[in-house]
C-alpha cells in the first residue's frame, strides 16, 4: 500500500514538473510576440482591447493584419481559419492559389475560344459568376463565439498562443473597458511583466 502511495506521489510530481515546462513553452512563445492585430469581437469589445492593450505597453497593436505576430480573437473554429489565411496565407495555401489561377486562366483561354468560335462552352460566365462557383462554407460557420474567452493566436503557426475566461458583467462601456483592463492585466502576469 505505501508503495502505491509513493508511486501515486511520483506521478503527481512529474505532472506538475510537466505542466510548469509547459508554461514556461506557453510563456516564451508570448515573448516573441510584437505586434498583434485585434479582430473584430461581440459588443465593440475589440476597441477596448485594444486601447488597453496599447496602455499597457504590452504589445504594438496594428491596424494591418498583416504586420502582425499574433492575432486576439474571441472565436475560432473554421470562419477565424478562414480569416487567417486571408492575413497570413500558409505555404500550402499559397501554393494552392496559384495553382487555382493557372487553372481559371486555362478556363478563360478555352471560354474565349468557345464565344470566338460561336459555341458559348461550357462554364460560361452566367450573369457575372462563373456557373460551377462554390461559397466559402467558412463563412456560414455554426461555431460561435465563445461569450467571454479571448484567445490570442500565432499569425504564422495558427497555435493559441494564451487564452483566458473572462466574461463582462454587462455590456456597458464601463464594465467593457474594466473587463479589457482585467485580461491584459492577467496577461502581463502571464508574461512576468510588472504592472
Amino acid at each position: 500500500m505505501a508503495r502505491k502511495l509513493d508511486t501515486m506521489m511520483r506521478m503527481k510530481q512529474l505532472l506538475f514538473l510537466l505542466s510548469g515546462f509547459a508554461g514556461m513553452a506557453a510563456a516564451a512563445d508570448l515573448a516573441t510576440v510584437q505586434n498583434v492585430y485585434v479582430l473584430p469581437m461581440a459588443k465593440g469589445f475589440d476597441q477596448y482591447l485594444a486601447n488597453r492593450l496599447f496602455g499597457g505597453r504590452l504589445f504594438q497593436v496594428v491596424t494591418d493584419p498583416k504586420l502582425a505576430d499574433a492575432v486576439f480573437t474571441d472565436r475560432l473554429g473554421e470562419a477565424f481559419q478562414f480569416q487567417l489565411e486571408t492575413i497570413s496565407p500558409s505555404p500550402e495555401a499559397e501554393k494552392a492559389a496559384e495553382e487555382e489561377k493557372k487553372e481559371e486562366k486555362k478556363e478563360e483561354k478555352k471560354n474565349d475560344a468557345a464565344a470566338a468560335s460561336g459555341l458559348g462552352g461550357l462554364g460560361a460566365i452566367i450573369g457575372g459568376q462563373t456557373v460551377n462557383k462554390v461559397s466559402n462554407p467558412a463563412l456560414n460557420s455554426s461555431f460561435g463565439r465563445a461569450k467571454g474567452t479571448v484567445f490570442l493566436v500565432d499569425a504564422k503557426s495558427r497555435q493559441v498562443l494564451w487564452s483566458v475566461y473572462e466574461p463582462p458583467k454587462n455590456t456597458s462601456s464601463k464594465e467593457l473597458d474594466h473587463t479589457a483592463g482585467d485580461i491584459v492585466s492577467r496577461l502581463k502576469k502571464e508574461m512576468g511583466k510588472k504592472k
